[in-house]
């Protein structure tokens, strides 16, 4: 058989991008100052066991149209082999884990090579891959980016990330969407952080894989172990390692070729063609025989991903050493281990590495460098240079939707905006792409999905409307559909919408993506949110209903602290809207909001609600506008004497303006605040603050500009349907007294009317808190008198 032209440089590169990887994560915690004493840490056995899969993926296997998700733990490899490929500067690699330097995990946003997906959160960047490419055919099936190559989507998972429930909740999705041109490759290496695997789990993981029709290639046995079978006797080994329990196996790993042949000689000391075998062989080569697994063998993988079928999802499950080629191979203890720098000094010798050479690309290796560096530029992975991709941004329409009816929640609203938009010829509107996990109908998607249909790769018809059976909605799936149905997982939503949220990036085409679902069950998504938001995903979620509005429901959909959540999210901008014509302005600045490069642009969450409340009579003015996209209001201007003011949001607008007009027949003055965003507010009024300590005396933020006519002497009543600490620091603006009024615990079924009142957030609970901020000046309506 011919051998590859390719593997003598590929077997230099791996010893490279070995070596890079364990000097970077010594140099970070032996070599480099350490000011706090801490230990910086970095997996230098899990990049270990990684090395030959990388080498062989980015060197020769992947394209320029591939995207690529990197085991969290083995990072510190990827920079490497980035470092080899000219997109990674020596500066980062000797700064790793250092302020400024690559990141401790693979980073889309603040690493400045090759990232495509994020990782850290294990599991995550795994399911990623699967949306991607979801997204990917999506794009195609809408006839986008055809010229360019259709690339696959890879994840590298440690055998211990397939523990993540998240995982297996996208394996269903993936077999209900058809997945194509995806693969897995599982890092089994048979250990954990703590421990070792247990015994038989590549069987759970092929009859797991297979069941949702998933091709599975199991890489077990490298070349070496191939040729040794063929040997008289090389079946019986066969059968040993087929056997051996994964303690065993670590076990005589670490301890090397003396122990391998002492327990070989032990255990088949009845076959004489196998102890022949083993007597062949030295106690280096016996060490290398057994160490040459299916995930440490250029030969077999090169011929394994050659002969995957790539128009299928196929998951390679590689048998690997936690610790590959270095001397804390296979110790259970060595997930979080480091080597000592007297082992550090014998692994240089064996790499060939001057001291002082460390960081040199191509020092030690017995090929030229200059050979060396034109296989890595002739590589089709790095022939493209940046890979990353971009698209133009779309224009919002100026006559942007806005329902008018006397009585209307903000939810019912969402789905009439977006009604309108489904029947325009508005070229964002082709663009947006919505999504729910199996709350379509209830988040009123409804009309959007009756006008642009659900999405499929085969069509599908309404059995019901063919039938000719009345239904509200009609569920017909197409390639050209802009709804993708989910089943009712919110972590699958999330990572839906992160792919989706990155297809200007991915595939250089611009989605809008636009997810709904049930507000309480934001916490369910909240990692994968939190990760989508990490990776710099745009995209639009209207959560609903808001706090305990779904009174009757009880507590188990009734949310309290999402409201913080949203105040606290990086990269999303958070916003609870009372009354439609605030929410059109919203979702018009949302819209445009996404698609807007760095800091000035992010993710949306819009807090609706299903209740339905009294609409306000009035003109949109571009002032009023821009202070709804700031985040506040004024309602009721205050008067120059206001003793009061009240501030609310979202679905307590009713009870907040009757207060007021009660309390104002004693009180003229009283000021009524709609904030439509704690979360601007609040971001506004640090900013604010970090610029004047910057020198910028001028500087103020909105929420300053509108509490600045008040008198030291006014208290601050505020009143959110959620946690009161969402609103309770607006005292801290100006200094003055302030009493949070929110939900703090869980709901119980009933009215709203009776869980308001029970909280304290009904029109005579606003009251009564403000008359305990000034207790010496009764409030009277009614007939009663509160203070």
């Amino acid at each position: 058989m011919r051998s590859d032209p390719r593997l003598p440089y590929l077997t230099e590169l791996e010893r490279k991008a070995l070596w890079l990887s364990t000097w970077m994560i010594h140099n970070a915690n032996h070599v480099r100052p350490n000011e706090d004493g801490m230990k910086v840490g970095g997996h230098q056995a899990s990049s270990a066991s990684l090395a030959t899969i990388l080498t062989a993926l980015y060197f020769a296997v992947l394209r320029p149209e591939d995207r690529v998700a990197v085991k969290p733990h083995a990072g510190p490899v990827f920079h490497a082999i980035q470092y080899l490929a000219g997109n990674q500067t020596r500066e980062k690699l000797e700064n790793f884990r250092g302020y400024g330097g690559v990141q401790s995990y693979p980073s889309r946003t603040k690493d400045t090579d090759d990232v495509d997906f994020s990782t850290g959160s294990v599991g995550l960047g795994v399911a990623q891959t699967l949306f991607g490419a979801l997204v990917r055919d999506y794009v195609r099936a809408h006839g986008w980016g055809l010229d360019r190559p259709e690339g696959r989507m890879v994840a590298l998972v440690g055998d211990a990330e397939m523990d993540e429930g998240n995982i297996f909740e996208a394996l269903m999705e993936g077999w209900k969407h058809g997945l194509r041109r995806t693969w897995w490759i599982i890092d089994y290496n048979r250990q954990s952080l703590d421990a070792v695997i247990r015994e038989g789990l590549y069987t759970r993981f092929e009859e797991i894989f297979r069941s949702f029709g998933w091709d599975v290639v199991v890489l077990k046995y490298g070349s070496l172990m191939d040729a040794a079978f063929a040997e008289a006797g090389g079946e019986r080994l066969r059968a040993w390692i087929d056997t051996a329990p994964n303690q065993l196996y670590a076990a005589l790993t670490f301890q090397g070729g003396a122990a391998w042949r002492r327990r070989l000689e032990q255990d088949l000391a009845d076959d004489s063609d196998a102890l022949a075998l083993i007597g062949r062989r030295s106690d280096a080569d016996l060490a290398a025989l057994m160490g040459n697994l299916g995930g440490h063998d250029l030969t077999n993988l090169l011929a394994a991903f050659a002969a995957a079928d790539n128009d299928r999802p196929t998951v390679f499950i590689a048998y690997t050493v936690k610790g590959f080629g270095l001397p804390l191979a296979g110790h259970k203890d060595n997930h979080s281990g480091l080597l000592t720098p007297a082992q550090v000094e014998l692994f240089r010798e064996k790499a060939q590495v001057r001291p002082g050479h460390e960081w040199e690309p191509f020092e030690g290796l017995s090929l030229p460098a200059e050979d060396l560096r034109r296989f890595v530029g002739q590589a089709p992975f790095f022939s493209e240079g940046t890979r990353l991709r971009d698209a133009p941004r779309l224009p919002v329409p100026q006559d942007f939707p806005c329902p008018r009816q006397p009585v209307l929640s903000t939810q019912a609203g969402f789905g009439m905006i977006l009604n309108e938009l489904a029947r325009s010829d508005a070229p964002i509107a082709d663009r947006i792409v919505t999504t729910s996990p199996d709350v379509t109908v209830s988040t009123n998607l409804g009309g959007w999905v009756n006008r642009r249909g659900l999405f499929a790769r085969e069509e599908m018809r309404d059995l019901f409307r063919a039938e000719r059976i009345p239904s509200t909605f009609t569920w017909d799936f197409s390639a050209k559909g802009q709804h993708i149905e989910l089943g009712i997982a919110e972590m699958n939503l999330f990572l839906l919408l992160s792919g989706l949220g990155l297809s200007h990036k991915l595939f250089g085409e611009r989605l809008i993506p636009i997810g709904t679902l049930y507000d309480p069950f934001i916490c369910r998504g909240l990692d994968a949110l939190n990760y989508a938001c990490y990776q710099d995903a745009r995209f639009i979620i209207a959560a609903t209903p808001s706090g305990v509005t779904l009174a009757p429901e009880g507590g188990a959909h009734q949310s309290i602290g999402t409201p913080l959540i949203g105040l606290a999210q990086d990269g999303l901008s958070t916003f609870e809207p009372a009354f439609v014509d605030e929410l059109s302005v919203l979702m018009a600045h949302a819209l445009d909001h996404v698609q807007r490069d760095g800091p000035e642009g992010g993710s949306v969450y819009l807090r609706l609600s299903t209740r339905g409340i009294a609409q306000p009579t009035r003109t949109m003015s571009p002032r009023l506008a821009e202070d709804i996209v700031a985040g506040a209001y004024w309602m009721r201007e205050p008067g120059p004497n206001a003793e009061l003011v009240v501030a609310y949001t979202g679905a307590l607008a009713p009870e907040a303006i009757e207060a007021v007009g009660r309390m104002a027949e004693d009180r003229r003055d009283v000021g009524l605040l709609a904030i439509t965003s704690a979360d601007r507010l609040h971001a506004g009024w640090t900013q604010g603050q970090r610029a004047r300590e910057g020198g910028e005396r001028g500087a103020v933020s909105h929420i300053e500009t509108l509490l600045a006519g008040l008198g030291p002497h006014c208290g601050l009543v505020t009143a959110i349907d959620g946690h009161p600490a969402t609103l309770g620091w607006l005292g801290s603006v100006r200094g003055h007294r302030t009493r949070a009024l929110g939900v703090e615990r869980f709901g119980q079924t009933g009215t709203v009317a009776d869980l308001y009142r029970h909280y304290g957030l009904d029109a005579r609970g606003i009251v009564m808190a403000a008359a305990g901020l000034a207790p010496e000046r009764p409030i009277r309506h009614l007939g009663l008198a509160y203070g």
